[in-house]
């Protein structure tokens, strides 16, 4: 493989044979590009196949496209008057706040500039700053000042995207890739500061949690890059009112792509940004769910929207102030059609306060996602015309000054920097709780948990059930004695599922309901036991990667007088969701958006499943023993805490946080799972099989303080040799 130059900055590049990393002789480059004439030629000829769709992914994209368009037309439904706009806004700002991880906000602490360097230039200088917009949350940026001012000038704040700039190993920053703005301002006669993104800064961490590297308990903790990069705009505006260079009254903000997102989240959260022009940051639901185009954004796009918005509801909160949008016509990750509901959607509060005409405006150029002189022109058009009553023609052209090294902070980086973990500390958690000394304040304490689970965790499941429209199928006896019956039903649109009873000869209706929930491994376990003829209705299910050993025999079936209930929640088996890696994460990535998670609507289905089963006469007053093992363990204990009459929870292999999952949507803000396992032993006999009990101290106290009978939790280690 040959190695190439990277960034934007041509340099003279000597190709290095990767495996060696020796220079490459003319024959090696050769041999090399044979090689690689060959291999394409292959691929041309023998192309990858596409992913494997799952038996559930038509079914998914059409569940998809219902919420996407029940949320686009909720969207700012109640808002018809000014007056409604001026008494809702608040709220939905703080709204926005908590969904960016910013509620209560953060402590606005000193921030400790300081100027490493100067540059100067013809018709500006350059500081090189760096600020904490945290204790230890470290910002590097460049500030750009117009030589000659005689008074407090206008300052733009230039949020940067994803332009990556890297030599050597050392990352100079996206205010490097994006340096052309600062001298185009600055000529312009606004002071400009460039900040870098926490991504690509000189301290580098990552905006591709969920994207890239599988860290779904972002989303448990309530946390998004997104909410580090809007509060290091506003503590970068912080800094911007001490310059004595700023005219604090006339503070804009603009950026392209990343930083067109960033832009949306400062101008809605500050008032302060009295002119905004974010570029190619933002589009509606609609092109990001149902379109796909979410597959070629990283997480900092996207707050955690527990409050199902569309995204008309953030540019929304900039009115009445000035706001261009700007975008190309050939964008393929915001595109026109989307950019264009989403301002039609924005234009109606613009009217309702009298300010479309003056103070909103939408720029479409032609091209793909590239920052472009046609983009370029019109912002800076814009800030003339609000900051300075100024309509010239621009007579300059935005192009970079310096080399990267030139516009480099620091010499060496700082080693008291929090920001390579910051994903584990921006947020606040739910402290450790609290052993109860009495039932009432154990009372008090499940109350808040349990009102914290529906506002902040489970909002997104439907107002209304769904009708389970139950079909029964004929059942299927075996030479052992077992009858499989199966049923479908609808836990929730385009949401069907099946459930399997099984009985034996020595089954006895007064006994418990065993409701088994299935993971993708204990389905495989379970459907090669059971009779062919039973699974013929449903799709055959994915390949799984191991199986575990937790479906009992039929002759431990057969010596068990309960009736056995095995049940499959959405995304497994029959409706089980692509193989394909990439696409699986895309897809999971997509609940987020609409306010939910897989799992926490596992959970909701949980529920419909035990409705399902409370719907047959002969089992509606039957009590339900409740079992699942590993996440599942966790979804089928969330669901006990949402139902009565579950007599007992069998439990194996719960992971001992939700940073192992299941994952639901902000529960690490609440609470985890020792302390949701104390409220579900609180109404349910519970038997946890754990590899450590130790991880279970906090449920064993509260049952010692409130002195619960001696077998209502019982914390079990695994059998030897499990």
């Amino acid at each position: 493989m040959i190695l190439g130059p990277t960034g934007n900055f041509k340099t003279r590049y000597n190709p290095r044979d990767l495996s060696t990393g020796k220079p490459m002789t003319r024959t090696s480059l050769l041999c090399a590009a044979i090689l690689t004439l060959t291999t394409l030629t292959a691929r041309a000829a023998d192309p990858p196949k596409p992913p494997t769709p799952g038996p559930g992914d038509a079914a998914l994209a059409s569940y998809f496209r219902t919420e996407v368009n029940a949320i686009a037309q909720s969207s700012l439904a109640s808002i018809h008057t000014a007056a409604d706009w001026d008494a809702a806004k608040g709220e939905l700002r703080r709204q926005l706040a908590e969904m960016l991880g910013l509620y209560p906000w953060p402590e606005r602490t000193d921030l400790k500039p300081v100027v490493t360097g100067k540059l100067d230039h013809e018709f500006f200088t350059v500081e090189k700053v760096h600020f904490q917009s945290r204790p230890g949350l470290y910002v590097t940026g460049n500030l750009w000042i117009p030589k000659n001012l005689t008074a407090p000038a206008p300052a733009i704040l230039y949020v940067c995207g994803h332009g990556n700039v890297k030599k050597d190993g050392v990352s100079y920053g996206a205010k490097v890739f994006y340096q052309h703005w600062g001298g185009y301002l600055a000529r312009a006669g606004y002071v400009c500061l460039l900040i870098d993104t926490i991504e690509l800064g000189e301290l580098e961490c990552t905006h591709h949690g969920t994207y890239r590297d599988k860290l779904w308990w972002w989303h448990d903790r309530g946390y998004t890059p997104a909410g580090v990069e809007a509060w290091n705009a506003i503590r970068a505006l912080d800094y911007l009112e001490t310059r004595p260079e700023v005219d604090k009254t006339r503070l804009g903000v603009t950026g392209r792509s990343g930083g067109g997102a960033y832009s949306w989240w400062t101008a809605a959260l500050d008032d302060r940004v009295k002119v905004a022009v974010p570029t190619a940051g933002i589009t509606d639901l609609e092109n990001h769910v149902i379109d796909g185009a979410i597959e070629g954004h990283c997480d900092c796009m996207y707050m955690v929207n527990t409050y199902r918005w569309d995204f008309d509801a953030v540019a929304s909160l900039v009115a009445p102030r000035p706001l261009l949008i700007e975008n190309t016509d050939k964008d393929n990750i915001f595109p026109l059609d989307g950019v264009e509901r989403l301002h039609a959607k924005t234009k109606r509060i613009y009217d309702l306060t009298k300010s479309a005409e003056k103070n909103f405006s939408l720029t479409i150029t032609e091209g793909p996602h590239k920052d472009t002189q046609d983009l370029q022109v019109p912002a800076l058009h814009w800030f003339n015309r609000f900051f300075k009553n100024d309509e010239s023609p621009i007579e300059f052209t935005a192009k970079p000054f310096f080399k990267p090294e030139e516009l480099k902070v620091f010499k060496e980086l700082p080693t008291d920097n929090r920001n390579t973990d910051i994903h584990d500390w921006f947020v606040p958690q739910a402290p450790p709780p609290q052993v109860p000394a009495d039932t009432a304040t154990w009372s008090l304490m499940r109350d808040q948990w349990m009102n914290a689970l529906k506002a902040k965790t489970f909002h997104g499941w439907p107002d209304h059930d769904a009708d389970l429209d139950l079909k029964t199928h004929e059942p299927v006896t075996t030479p052992q004695g077992l009858t499989f019956q199966a049923h479908d039903l609808t836990t929730q649109h385009d949401v069907r599922v099946p459930l399997f009873v099984v009985r034996t000869q020595t089954s006895d209706p007064t006994q418990p309901i065993v409701l088994q929930v299935l993971d993708d491994s204990t389905w495989e376990q379970w459907r090669q036991d059971a009779p062919p003829d039973l699974l013929k209705p449903y799709p055959p299910p994915l390949a799984v990667s191991h199986l575990a050993d937790v479906h009992r025999s039929p002759e431990q079936l057969n010596s068990d007088k309960s009736i056995h209930v095995y049940f499959p929640p959405r995304g497994v088996g029959p409706t089980a969701y692509t193989s394909d890696e990439k696409k699986h994460n895309q897809l999971l990535r997509r609940y987020p958006l609409i306010g939910q998670t897989l799992e926490g609507m596992q959970v909701y289905d949980v529920r419909r499943a035990i409705a399902a089963i409370r719907s047959m006469p002969q089992f509606a007053k039957t009590p339900i023993e409740l079992r699942a093992n590993g996440r599942m363990a966790g979804v089928a204990l969330y669901a006990s805490l949402f139902e009565d009459n579950i007599a007992t929870l069998e439990l194996t292999d719960l992971p001992r946080s939700h940073v192992d999952g299941p994952h639901l949507l902000n529960v690490l803000k609440t609470l985890d799972l020792p302390a949701a396992l104390a409220m579900a032993a609180a109404r349910s006999k519970t038997i946890l099989y754990t590899a450590d009990p130790t991880n279970w101290q906090y449920p064993l106290a509260v049952a010692q303080a409130l002195k619960w009978p001696e077998k209502q939790l019982e914390i079990r280690r695994f059998p030897t040799g499990k």
